[in-house]
């Protein structure tokens, strides 16, 4: 697992040109079907709009669509992926849609348009790094929580969630490049009577 960028929740640009109004609404989705249902969600919101033209590009940029939706080949689909693959940006869609204003842009006029609706709701994403993480679980002593949540979150680690019974039972996670050290404090903190059960490995999200 390598760490990569992508977006949390949804996101929304819009541009003007000549009475065409261009809004773009970008989400996060990671696989195609998820790509399709945030696609007829927007066709049904957008229901009265002339285009729906569509990018998305998942799995690193491995997998990649885009359609122009009737508009002149190539002056919507493509630009608006272009637009995404320059962003650093993975597992996101983008949805633009078209008011016609009854005037005709011409193809440059096209491109120039999906690209700076695509680009201002890029601009407006809350971009998020999502990194391997290891998720472990430990059980202390009411009086140990406190210096080993400290350590915790001094080694850049998160709780995930507490259990209150006799002692305490607590999970969190790590990115995995700090576990090592993580490990290797906890050990010397405690003089290895607090021990961390590693429970499982996965991708999690960081606001840039």
């Amino acid at each position: 697992m390598e760490s990569y960028i992508t977006v949390s929740g949804e996101s929304v640009g819009e541009y003007s040109e000549k009475r065409s109004r261009f809004i773009a609404t970008l989400r996060h989705t990671e696989t195609e079907e998820q790509a399709a249902a945030f696609l007829a969600e927007m066709r049904s919101k957008y229901w009265d709009a002339r285009h729906n033209c569509y990018a998305y590009s998942m799995s690193g940029g491995a997998l990649k669509r885009f359609s122009d939706d009737g508009e002149p080949h190539g002056t919507a689909g493509k630009p608006i992926l272009d637009i995404i693959d320059g962003s650093g940006l993975t597992d996101i869609t983008v949805v633009v849609t078209r008011y016609f204003g009854g005037v005709l842009l011409g193809t440059g006029g096209l491109v120039r348009a999906y690209s700076a609706a695509a680009r201002e709701a890029v601009a407006n994403a809350n971009r998020v790094k999502m990194t391997p993480c290891t998720v472990y679980k430990a059980g202390c002593g009411y009086s140990e929580l406190e210096r080993l949540t400290k350590l915790i979150g001094d080694c850049g680690g998160s709780l995930e969630n507490t259990v209150y019974t006799e002692n305490v039972e607590i999970e969190f996670y790590l990115e995995n490049s700090a576990c090592e050290d993580f490990l290797l404090k906890l050990k010397e903190t405690f003089a290895a009577r607090i021990t961390a059960e590693e429970i499982t490995q996965k991708m999690l999200g960081v606001a840039v």
